[in-house]
């Protein structure tokens, strides 16, 4: 595998908060309270949460959901095109089971960008901004903390297995960046990291330590910012510690084995498994990073060695929401930082290529079994309703209940438009 398929995001840990990062941070809590008082103004929401699955390297359009089967050899790669659920629309032979559940899902066939490398395409793909040098922008999940907030106690923004570069805070405070599962949920002995006491510690004792630390921040009472901010954070920490019902939605092994069978005993299957356990029990966003995509020598063989977890176990999370009647209320995104290039290289791969590729969406509001824009024959550019990463930012906050115009404050009392440039594609909703 190349060099640069070591350093295309996805499953490499990035700083991400622990219990005691999501407890406190001094710093963090000055930033949260010099942000401005400003009324939320949200809409109806048609979501109440999203799981964001991202594999990070660069997912081949032609390989996958974006067939060109009447395209010379070279172009049309390895890979026999197959009917979808979708009257007429073709995924190819390594997407068996979503072909089967298409008519679930909102295809986007003309997203694009202009970032070919793979941290600026990550950056831009997790944030809805290019890159800049002036300011680090939020990840969806961090928005989506900060304007929505806690629910049943659980943190609103989770990371599994752990926080993936982009996926933090940029400019807004670390309070609400991802709380990181720390371990593999398909580990035997999977365990959420931080979540529980480091050690035995009566009620009693809990207690006396509780009222210490209220007695310290007192003492700084009007001398300090962040004190308020930092009792708030130990205030929802000790929640959800407290919180038998909290602590349940991150244990995977109360699930039924036939359903933990039918998602793939396999990192990507328990992930996503641990993922529905956790919107359905109230966390609001869910990322999901799942690296290996970087295929620039022997494609076919490394695209038969990963595509098949994937397929089956977001084709099963699709159909498991849908069962459970969460299907509708729940957004579910599967992205990447870009495609690959329409030709196949001199090493039986494909190359970086922002131009067009291919995004699913499902549920909280999309359309079923619709497919949006077209690339060209060779796809190697939009030929129908393009789509850029801010458009489908601004889409998915919108579906949430958030106003994607609204204005976050940065340091240096900033203002910061969630999304900008970015529109709402009605097109693609409902």
């Amino acid at each position: 595998m190349p060099d640069d398929a070591q350093s295309s995001c996805p499953d490499r840990p990035a700083p991400g908060l622990s219990r005691r990062g999501f407890l406190s941070g001094a710093a963090a809590a000055g930033l949260l309270a010099r942000l401005p008082a400003v009324p939320l103004r949200r809409g109806e929401p048609r979501a109440a949460a999203a799981i964001q699955i991202y594999l990070g390297g660069g997912l081949s359009h032609l390989d996958t959901f974006d067939p060109k089967p009447d395209a010379p050899l070279d172009v049309r790669g390895p890979f026999r095109a197959i009917p979808t659920a979708i009257d007429g629309e073709q995924f190819t032979e390594l997407c068996p089971a979503l072909a089967k559940v298409a008519d679930r899902l909102t295809v986007v066939r003309s997203v694009t960008h202009t970032e070919a490398a793979h941290e600026r395409g990550s950056h831009n793909m997790l944030t809805g901004y290019r890159p800049s040098p002036a300011v680090a922008y939020p990840s969806f999940g961090a928005v989506v903390s900060h304007e929505l907030g806690v629910r049943n106690d659980l943190p609103p923004y989770v990371c599994i297995p752990r926080v993936a570069p982009d996926l933090g805070t940029g400019y807004l405070s670390s309070a609400y960046g991802p709380f990181s599962v720390g371990a593999e949920p398909v580990q035997k002995d999977f365990e959420v990291k931080d979540l529980g006491s480091s050690m035995p510690l009566d009620a009693a004792r809990a207690e006396r330590r509780r009222r210490l630390l209220g007695e310290l921040d007192a003492g700084f009472a009007g001398e300090a910012d962040g004190v308020t901010a930092t009792q708030a954070f130990y205030q929802q920490a000790w929640k959800l510690i407290d919180s038998p019902t909290a602590q349940a939605a991150f244990r995977i092994d109360e699930e039924d084995g036939k359903l933990r069978d039918r998602y793939g005993r396999n990192d990507i299957g328990q992930r996503l498994l641990l993922a529905r356990r956790l919107v359905a029990a109230g966390v609001r966003f869910v990322a999901v990073p799942y690296g290996g995509w970087d295929h620039h020598q022997d494609l076919a063989n490394g695209l038969r060695g990963r595509m098949p977890a994937v397929d089956r176990a977001l084709a099963t999370l699709l159909e498991d929401l849908d069962e459970r009647g969460l299907l509708d209320g729940t957004i579910v995104m599967l992205t990447t930082e870009f495609g690959r290039t329409p030709r196949l290289n001199a090493d039986k791969g494909r190359d970086h290529w922002p131009r067009v590729f291919s995004v699913l969406a499902a549920g909280g509001g999309f359309a079923r079994g619709r497919v949006h824009g077209r690339s060209d024959p060779t796809g190697a550019e939009p030929e129908q309703a393009p789509v850029s990463p801010a458009d489908l930012a601004a889409t998915m906050f919108t579906q949430l209940g958030i106003d994607p115009t609204r204005r976050l404050m940065s340091p240096g009392d900033r203002p910061i438009d969630i999304v900008r440039d970015g529109r709402v594609l009605r097109e693609l909703l409902a």
